[in-house]
């Protein structure tokens, strides 16, 4: 009797173990499926991000690259950009990580308010980035 409980047990927590592991696959897949629109789709999402998204300065961008955010690898980009606030003025430079899942935008980090988001694009080729200049 013992010994059926203890199988079934191990039985349950194999059944556990092997959802676990296809979970965790499907979600690395889905964090390495590389951006196609990226330049794009970050323009319409900075659309609605910044208070006033017209005359945005020194805009810069990286290519798409898989970078360990949070403890996964995942396919982000960075971008460099000098936005006004809501009364007209500069903000300054910001330095923003986007990133993508099934190679679809997910979210914007800002890294200045991220613990260590400085390191993440330390070693970025950025490269200018006029579509994101050009909002009106």
């Amino acid at each position: 009797m013992r010994t059926t409980a203890l199988g079934a047990v191990a039985l349950t927590l194999a059944g556990c173990n092997s959802e676990w592991m296809a979970s965790r696959e499907r979600t690395l897949q889905a964090n390495t499926t590389p951006p196609i629109s990226y330049r794009t789709d970050i323009v319409a999402f900075m659309r609605t991000y910044l208070n006033d998204p017209r005359g945005v300065h020194d805009a810069y961008i990286s290519e798409p690259a898989l970078r360990t955010f949070e403890s996964l690898d995942r396919y982000s980009v960075c971008i460099r950009y000098n936005a006004r606030k809501s009364n007209g003025q500069y903000a300054g430079s910001k330095d923003n990580l986007v990133l993508f899942r099934d190679g679809r935008l997910d979210r914007v980090v800002e890294l200045d308010r991220t613990p260590g988001g400085r390191d993440i694009c330390k070693d970025a080729a950025y490269q200018p980035f006029p579509e994101l200049q050009k909002m009106e």
